[in-house]
Formats: structure tokens, C-alpha cells, sequence
């Protein structure tokens, strides 16, 4: 009897397993599996999974989690080619934005036209009075005559500035403001604002110092031209030492170009133009600057070479100074905004600033959830605005910059108006390391725009790799190389982290949470890159 209990036992046991096995563990086990093969951005193989068109991914970014796998016609051209111009080729690099109103540009040419004109009469009354005194003083200042034009590249920047970014895609007038930032005439220069507001009044005892000891310097070009000069401070092939905290790091020139292009690539254009330039210290700063402040931190080095320093009194030393060879220096000129009285901006704290002291924490640091909290409070509780902070930190992230504390954006634009990718010089410092502690803001929400995701994944494939795409756009500045082959390649690395991410996201709370759909809308029939390049 108990013999054929037993039996009875298991035969019931084996059939509850079987029946569990078969209807519950075998459709999980194919669901992972089909949910795997439809996601992996991760390696070079990763799925861009959009709808199929004409051999090319359209923007048309509906439902691309479950469609099939994409193949992107893009072998390799028999001579190389451009892998740059492939890329501002593909579908998603020509997705047109709303069509845009007054409402949506910055700035209106008749306001923009009767702005300036008011600057060049007040400086030109300026320059007269300076002349008048520098005469009486005998003081020798080289004079350039200062024209305004209408139709110059950089007012044409300051025009096409709308709603969602600094510039169109296609805008002509960017590569000619590069171009030119490298070669236009200087007929002043001067500190910038945040400088001349310390009036050299340091406190020593801060741990954070004031942005002015970065010897930064505002270059007036003969074309009314207004561009912000950063000098070299640190050798390419060097890296930030392990034991410097970042808050105290150098501001790297190429750092700041670098940051351009890698902006553009990404295709955020949030970050004004920048290029490389070799400038005179001596005939493009001392001879031609009114400040007689700057004036007095130039000296001559011991090897004859012209060298500055900043006003603050605790870099007032030598050790501090740059120094031309024996007057050029290389450094970095990034185009200037329009003016706060014509194009208001507000700077707002980034809710995943950094402790700036030795030992500090912020909350976001040691509260994993930090971001549930910010996701309730204005003006992250709706709109743009937090995705918009996400897409930012991919972007220090890939260039390594740990020192964002704050963001600004055009007031006009209100709300649902771009971040600005201002000031990235401390980008680029380790090639090394990667800190993933920069990918908080993306770690702790698991949100991300589809666009955004899709970019990433187009420059994780080999045909548009992204460290080959930086490099072949960092070829066109004048100081190339901009970067170093270490850092380059890193990018690559972190992409895959920044992908890496996401994919735990969506492992962990689904597609829907995780991907956000933002505004895209269709071009027209897609060209291949031969097509767009006969266009052009």
C-alpha cells in the first residue's frame, strides 16, 4: 500500500512539473530570448530596428523595438570614403524640425540690424575718446578700422538660433564662421565679463575659485565679431593628475573644440562654434587692448617669450602665466552668443551638481532614488526638461567633463527651450578612466530620448564609428590634432557604457518607461550619401 502511495506521489510531482515547465518556464525562456535579439546595443552588431526604406533607416522612429532588424546599406566604399559625410547623409541626420515661426527664432533680423548698429556707434564714439587720451598719455595703440556687416557669418548665426538649437543642420553660415574665427582681424581685446566683476577680489580661502583665474580673454574681431579666447594650458598627450579634483583641473583649448564637434556629431548643436587658432599675444592682446589692467600682466620670460597672467590676486604669480613662443600661442575662440539685453539667458543649477569641497556629498551621490524626487518638483515634472539634463550628461560623459554645476537656456523659449552646452574646456582631461558617476542623471531615471538612442546606436556601428567620425571632423581645424588617439578611442568605450545603461533600463522596466518618443517628422525620399553629395 504505501508502496503505491509513493508512486502515486511521484507521478502526480512529474506531471505538475512537466505541465509547469511546458505552459510557464518555456514561454518566459522565448520571450527573453526574442526581447534579447530585438536589443542589444551593446556591440558593433547592435540593431538600429526602424521601419525598412529604400535600403535606408527612415526617421520615422515608430515602434522600432519590434520591427526587424534594420540592414543599413552602407558597405564600404571601394576608396574609403567619408564616414563623416555618410553620416550627415543618413535619415536621421535630416529629420526636419516644425516649420519655424517668430516665435520659435531667437531673434528678428529688424531688431538684431538696429542692435548692432547702436553697438558700433557707441564704439566707434569709444575708440575717439580712447585715441584722445592715449595721445595725451603717449600711449601707442593699434587702430583698426571696424566695419559692420549685415550679411557677416557670425550675425547670421545669431539669426538662425530658434527653439531647438543653436543652428540648422545645413546652415551654410557655420563652416564660414569656422573658417573665418581663424583668420579675422583683431582690433581689441579685453577680460570677460564674469572677470571684470571679481575686479581681481579673490577669497583664497574658497575651495572653488571664481571662473576668472582661467585667463580667459574676449577678442573683438574688425567685423564686429565677438569670440572667447582660451589659451593653451596643457600639453594633448598629457592626462589629469590622478590626485587633482576636478573643480581645480586646467581648462583645456582643445577641449573646448573638441566639445564642438563631438555636439555636432550627436546632433545636439547646443554648443556655439568653436575652431583653433595661433594668436600674436603681443599684436593681437597687449597692442591692441584698452584695459590698462591686462596690460600690466604681461611680462617677458626669462627665454624671451611673451607671456600673461590672470588679474585674481592668488594666480597674480608667474608660475601661473601662458606664455607664446615667443609670441604665438594656440588656444580655442568660441564664437559669442548674442548679448543678455537682446537674448536673455538664465543660468539654473543642474540638479545633479557635484559637491564642490574635499569631503562633501550631494544627495543624488548617496540616494539611489534621487531622481523620483526631482522628477516632482518644476520644471523636471513635465516637458523636455529632464531629458534634455539626460542628454546632457551623455554628453560629459563622452567627453569625460565632471564639472557642469549649471545649465542656462534663452528665457524666450521658456520651459520647453535647448540646454546650452556652455563652457566644456575640462572635458577630455583622462583618457583613461571612465566616470560612469557623470551618467546619473540617465542611471537613475532609465529615460531617454528615442532620438537620442537611435544617434547612439548609428555611431556604435563600424560604418559611422564614432571616435572614426570625430576624427575625420577634428582634421578640418587648423591646430589637428585636436585629440590624441587614446581619447578618441575612448569615446568609442564609453559610448558602449552609455548604451550599456540603457539596455539594463529597459531589461529592468520595459521599452515603454525607458524610451520617450520626441518630436521627429519625415524628409523626404532619402538620398544615399553619392546623391547628397551631388546635391551639395
Amino acid at each position: 500500500m504505501m508502496r503505491r502511495d509513493r508512486l502515486f506521489l511521484a507521478a502526480t510531482l512529474t506531471a505538475i512539473f512537466s505541465a509547469d515547465l511546458y505552459f510557464i518556464l518555456l514561454p518566459k525562456l522565448r520571450s527573453v530570448g526574442q526581447r534579447s535579439g530585438h536589443f542589444c546595443p551593446c556591440g558593433p552588431d547592435s540593431n538600429l530596428t526602424l521601419p525598412r526604406h529604400g535600403g535606408l533607416a527612415t526617421p520615422q522612429l515608430s515602434n522600432w523595438t519590434s520591427s526587424p532588424a534594420l540592414e543599413i546599406a552602407t558597405a564600404e566604399p571601394a576608396d574609403g570614403g567619408s564616414k563623416l559625410g555618410r553620416l550627415f547623409a543618413h535619415p536621421l541626420y535630416n529629420i526636419q524640425p516644425p516649420t519655424l515661426g517668430p516665435e520659435e527664432r531667437l531673434l528678428q533680423v529688424e531688431q538684431l540690424m538696429e542692435y548692432y548698429r547702436r553697438k558700433v556707434s557707441r564704439w566707434e564714439r569709444h575708440m575717439k575718446a580712447y585715441s584722445e587720451a592715449a595721445a595725451v598719455s603717449n600711449i601707442t595703440v593699434t587702430e583698426h578700422e571696424v566695419t559692420f556687416d549685415p550679411d557677416a557669418s557670425w550675425v547670421k548665426f545669431h539669426l538662425g538660433i530658434n527653439r531647438f538649437a543653436l543652428y540648422s543642420r545645413e546652415d551654410p553660415a557655420i563652416p564660414q564662421l569656422l573658417k573665418e574665427m581663424q583668420s579675422m582681424t583683431v582690433v581689441s581685446a579685453d577680460y570677460t565679463q564674469d572677470e571684470k566683476a571679481l575686479k581681481g577680489a579673490c577669497d583664497c580661502t574658497q575651495v572653488v575659485k571664481p571662473s576668472g583665474h582661467h585667463l580667459k580673454l574676449a577678442l573683438k574681431m574688425q567685423n564686429f565679431a565677438k569670440a572667447m579666447f582660451k589659451p593653451m594650458r596643457q600639453q594633448r598627450d598629457e592626462e589629469t593628475p590622478e590626485d587633482l579634483f576636478y573643480f581645480v583641473d586646467f581648462q583645456r583649448h582643445n577641449a573646448e573644440i573638441a566639445a564642438f564637434h563631438l555636439d555636432r556629431i550627436l546632433d545636439f548643436r547646443r554648443v556655439p562654434p568653436v575652431a583653433g587658432r595661433l594668436v600674436n599675444v603681443t599684436g593681437e592682446v597687449l597692442q591692441v587692448t584698452h584695459n590698462e589692467d591686462l596690460r600690466a600682466v604681461f611680462f617677458n620670460s626669462p627665454a624671451n617669450n611673451t607671456c600673461f597672467f590672470a588679474k585674481c590676486l592668488y594666480v597674480c604669480k608667474t608660475e601661473y602665466a601662458v606664455c607664446g613662443s615667443p609670441d604665438l600661442l594656440e588656444g580655442s575662440l568660441s564664437a559669442y552668443l548674442p548679448g543678455l539685453s537682446i537674448a536673455p539667458r538664465i543660468s539654473i543649477p543642474n540638479p545633479w551638481i557635484r559637491s564642490y569641497t574635499f569631503t562633501g556629498r550631494e544627495e543624488w551621490e548617496v540616494n539611489p532614488f534621487f531622481c523620483d524626487t526631482i522628477k516632482q518638483l518644476y520644471p523636471y515634472n513635465s516637458g523636455n526638461r529632464l531629458l534634455n539634463i539626460i542628454d546632457m550628461s551623455i554628453f560629459d560623459f563622452l567627453i569625460s567633463n565632471m564639472d557642469r554645476h549649471h545649465y542656462e537656456i534663452f528665457t524666450k523659449f521658456g520651459d520647453e527651450g535647448f540646454l546650452l552646452h556652455l563652457d566644456n574646456a575640462r572635458g577630455f582631461g583622462k583618457h583613461s578612466q571612465d566616470e560612469m558617476s557623470i551618467l546619473a542623471p540617465l542611471s537613475q531615471c532609465c529615460m531617454i530620448k528615442r532620438s537620442t538612442l537611435v544617434r547612439l546606436q548609428l555611431l556604435a556601428r563600424p560604418e559611422y564609428r564614432l571616435s572614426d567620425v570625430m576624427r575625420e571632423s577634428l582634421e578640418g581645424d587648423p591646430l589637428r590634432p585636436i585629440l590624441t588617439e587614446p581619447h578618441l578611442l575612448a569615446l568609442d568605450r564609453r559610448l558602449q557604457k552609455v548604451l550599456g545603461v540603457v539596455q539594463s533600463c529597459v531589461r529592468r522596466l520595459g521599452e515603454a518607461e525607458v524610451i520617450t518618443r520626441d518630436f521627429v517628422k519625415s524628409t523626404a525620399r532619402p538620398q544615399a550619401a553619392t546623391e547628397k553629395k551631388k546635391v551639395r
